[in-house]
């Protein structure tokens, strides 16, 4: 799961076609909103509406996994280096029960956390995802942090950054548990299909000799990609 040798140069110098396509396809999935924005017309409907509304809710949580570039960067550095189901099946799991967890918690009880400073740490989490599949920790360190640990920890992290945002949005109380449940419903919905359009691309650039290669490549822009999420959202807070 760790890649430990990586060719420092030639690299470098390799075009990537498929870790272009899967992150560039992450990135342009923001539509220029943040992180964990929504766009004016679903932020309209979430402030406006009463009562319960499944249906709604549950594509709206749909939507936002699917076009949440930066969970879908994070599970991109997940599975990485998973290869069986059940592997992967354990992780995406304890993304999710971090990700809902904090989601409906931070919701019903009225607890957010700055959207800029939040979404800085799940751009980190990024970088720290990373660094895990190239295998620094334990080249700087002499350690391995616990990956399932990490993944649960930075699913709590991911599901604060989406209950922040609907706090700010003024969600109504009437129908409340049950349009949280669905739109958590969606959002794991979304998940398993983002999910399965990334495997696919992965599972063929793996069957590439040149894979082996690319890893390491890849990593380091993926690092760079969380890199550049964590400035824009530090230079938002300062300028907020």
């Amino acid at each position: 799961m760790i890649y430990q040798t990586p060719p420092w140069r030639g690299a470098c110098r390799i075009a990537l076609p498929w870790a272009l396509a899967i992150i560039t396809l992450l990135l342009l999935t923001a539509q220029g909103a943040l992180a964990h924005g929504v766009t004016l017309g679903d932020k309209g409907y979430i402030q406006e509406v009463t009562g319960v509304k499944i249906i709604p809710f549950l594509y709206l949580g749909a939507k936002h996994m699917v076009t949440g570039y930066d969970h879908l960067l994070f599970l991109f550095g997940v599975i990485f280096f998973l290869y069986g189901m059940k592997q992967i099946g354990t992780y995406v799991t304890l993304f999710a029960i971090g990700h809902s967890t904090t989601m409906l918690a931070g919701v019903w009880f009225n607890f957010g956390i700055n959207s800029y400073i939040i979404d800085a740490i799940i751009g980190f989490s990024v970088v720290y995802k990373a660094l895990d599949n190239l295998g620094a920790f334990r080249a700087w360190f002499g350690v391995q942090p616990n990956t399932k640990v990490a993944t649960l920890i930075f699913g709590f992290l991911h599901g604060f950054g989406l209950s922040s945002k609907i706090l700010d949005y003024g969600i109504s109380p009437d129908g409340l548990l049950p349009n949280l449940l669905a739109f958590n419903v969606g959002v794991e919905i979304g998940q398993l299909l983002a999910l399965a359009a990334i495997l696919l691309v992965m599972t063929r650039w793996r069957a590439t000799p040149s894979f082996a290669r690319q890893a390491y490549a890849a990593n380091v822009l993926m690092m760079t990609a969380g890199f550049a999420l964590m400035g824009y959202q530090l230079v938002g807070l300062a300028v907020a």
